[in-house]
């Protein structure tokens, strides 16, 4: 190859999925990864999300056709399960400390900040006497190093049927010379039935988890205006 000619770069789903595990691999944290096509049990069972929950509908879940009992994942959230039971079986205790990142799928209409495929970073954190402060101090030194040293976080009450307490996260970051509280990920405790499905003794061990949407951490640390953009392979995303 001429040594002149233009040479490619990551997309910056890449760079921030990269960046992401660095952090992340530096706070001890490892990577788990898990099928894309997963069963209705470890995708919705194992979660702890009841029979009836919404999430399940059609208009929310790619359901495999010839394939009963499984869909596209709706979320990473499965491979903590799947993870865990792994541990189990080669007779291994917490703590427990991983990251996952992959591709998520969800039925339902795109538009400037949605879209039918997605990433997200699962986050999953056991062993004992793990408290929301750990959760949150954990967070914190993340978007630290993420956004930088000016970063902070704060935690507001909210639901999710595999924690308990569960927490919408803010992170305090400058947007346009301002700083604004910027709405980011879920996350909470992981709740006793879901480790219990794990195979974890949720009287002995306890534990934190989250989930970041990757492609709206680029959108906010890019300024990419539309996230239909990383899926259209047009070069000139790589502008942000």
């Amino acid at each position: 190859m001429n040594e002149s000619s233009p040479q490619g770069t990551l997309h910056p789903l890449t760079i921030i999925t990269n960046d992401i595990v660095r952090i992340f691999s530096g706070l001890g944290f490892e990577v788990a990864t898990g099928p894309e096509m997963e069963t209705e049990y470890y995708n919705f069972d194992a979660l702890n999300v009841p029979k009836d929950h919404p999430a399940r509908d059609m208009q929310d879940t790619f359901w495999v056709k010839n394939e009963p009992g499984r869909v596209m994942r709706t979320q990473t959230s499965g491979v903590q399960v799947r993870y865990m039971q792994q541990m189990k079986k080669d007779g291994k205790v917490p703590p427990f400390a991983i990251i996952v990142p992959g591709k998520v799928f969800r039925n339902e209409a795109t538009d400037a900040t949605h879209e039918a495929q997605f990433h997200q970073m699962e986050g999953l954190l056991v062993g004992r006497n793990i408290s929301l402060a750990d959760l949150k101090g954990t967070l914190l030194e993340f978007f630290k190093q993420f956004v930088g040293p000016e970063a902070d976080v704060r935690l507001r009450p909210s639901f999710f049927p595999f924690v308990e307490p569960g927490v919408e996260v803010d992170v305090k970051m400058m947007r346009n010379g301002e700083e604004k509280w910027v709405e980011v990920l879920g996350a909470g405790m992981v709740h006793p039935e879901v480790l219990k499905n794990a195979g974890v003794d949720p009287k002995e061990f306890s534990g934190f988890a989250f989930g970041m949407g990757i492609d709206r951490l680029m959108m906010l640390k890019y300024g990419v205006p539309d996230v239909r953009l990383s899926y259209q392979g047009d070069v000139r995303l790589n502008q942000f």
